[in-house]
């Protein structure tokens, strides 16, 4: 493919992916709502096609890192192959770790409609495929937030899209790499642990809108 079309598909991607995500969570927010692990698996049941519409989503994640992994690396290889490599690598292992919490809200809407006779076994079952959902989207994000400070990196170095754009990418993927592990390790939490998210989207909804009208500018290697 062309240096354009990988543009472009990169582009639509990125605005795929940034809308799949928020549509993920709001379905799960109502799907889980409730106190306690009881509570979100009888909501888990009385909510079963908004469950399987969200394991269909958590397929297309799957594909969206896989497809931004490669396009970023086509139109970045010239500026460092190993560094490209590296950033396709993480945003490969980010798809395949999607795999995790969408097998974890199978098996969830399964719990929830089993009728399992040991309450305490099924809310501590239940208790730990919630949390291990989110330890995983933590994980995941790591990985993310590395391919993306390596690709944001490369696409600065190459004057690849506006420098302004390209340092913006830089520190808020930086700021990921340092918070998300920080956030896993239970030191950072509350209202942070969402705005650190904040730079990322002021970066990749512009990013997504530029590739896809403007592309990218000539390799300089």
């Amino acid at each position: 493919m062309t240096r354009t079309t990988n543009a472009r598909i990169a582009g639509f991607v990125f605005l795929a992916y940034i809308a799949t995500g928020i549509a993920i969570m709001i379905l799960s927010s109502r799907a889980t709502g409730g106190e306690g692990t009881a509570a979100k698996l009888a909501s888990v049941a009385q909510h079963a096609p908004q469950v399987r519409l969200n394991v269909v989503l958590g397929l297309l994640t799957i594909m969206y890192a896989l497809v931004l992994g490669v396009t970023l690396y086509s139109l970045t290889r010239d500026q460092d192959p190993e560094l490209a490599l590296l950033a396709l690598s993480c945003r490969v292992c980010e798809g395949m770790l999607g795999a995790i919490p969408t097998l974890a809200t199978l098996a969830l809407m399964w719990l929830s409609t089993a009728g399992a006779q040991d309450a305490a076994s099924a809310n501590l079952l239940g208790e730990s495929l919630f949390r291990l959902q989110g330890w995983n989207t933590i994980i995941s994000a790591t990985f993310f937030a590395v391919g993306s400070t390596l690709f944001s990196y490369l696409f600065l170095r190459g004057r690849l899209i506006p420098v302004q754009l390209a340092w913006l990418g830089v520190i808020a993927s930086l700021i990921l790499v340092v918070g998300l592990p920080l956030q896993l390790a239970g030191l950072l939490g509350g209202p942070i642990a969402a705005l650190m998210w904040l730079p990322m989207a002021l970066f990749e909804i512009p990013l997504g809108f530029w590739l896809i009208i403007k592309g990218v500018s000539a390799s300089t290697p």
